[in-house]
């Protein structure tokens, strides 16, 4: 008998993935994994923003990045303002920087939705890789013809639910981005 739960620990890994990068996509609310892609300078070096400062929310529409050493209030600024994608425009007063999110226009939520959907379809194409994996690790296995069969179709039916899932997610995140 072929086991799944490698496989299926590896598709559960794609999904939270797939999750994270979800919280990742801009909706119009304020919220701090907006920020988590942006790298800053500091100390010679980049580091991610939640390694320099700390992000909160002020309310639905603004950020608050505070630093922990004031000396990088400007380069956070950059960063975020460099960040074309986010399309955000911080301000700061010496201590901390606020970070307005604006709303976004019909156009724009339909720009992140095709977004998202691209991130769908590697998330999908990491989950198919699984797969053939698995196919390929049922070839090797020389298993009687029914039992591979039987293996194939386990890992079918695994792909489509993980697919499934991812799915289910985009489509939260996609009624969520077109939510005014």
């Amino acid at each position: 008998m072929f086991d799944t739960k490698e496989e299926k620990a590896k598709m559960d890994k794609v999904v939270d993935r797939f999750r994270e990068e979800m919280k990742k996509v801009r909706t119009g609310r304020a919220h701090p994994d907006m920020l988590a892609g942006i790298k800053v300078e500091a100390y010679g070096q980049f580091m991610p923003l939640n390694q320099v400062a700390n992000v909160t929310i002020g309310d639905a529409t603004m950020l608050v990045i505070t630093p922990f050493d004031p000396a990088n209030i400007n380069n956070i600024s950059s960063a975020i303002r460099a960040d074309s994608t986010l399309g955000l425009n911080p301000s700061d007063d010496g201590r901390v920087v606020r970070v307005p999110i604006p709303p976004l226009t019909e156009e724009r939520r339909k720009e992140i939705v095709k977004t998202a959907s691209e991130k769908v379809e590697d998330a999908k194409i990491a989950i198919r890789n699984v797969r053939e994996d698995a196919r390929k690790d049922i070839k090797e296995a020389k298993l009687p013809e029914d039992a591979t069969k039987r293996a194939e179709k386990e890992i079918d039916d695994l792909t489509r639910e993980y697919s499934d899932k991812i799915d289910e997610e985009f489509k939260n995140k996609e009624s969520e981005i077109m939510k005014i």
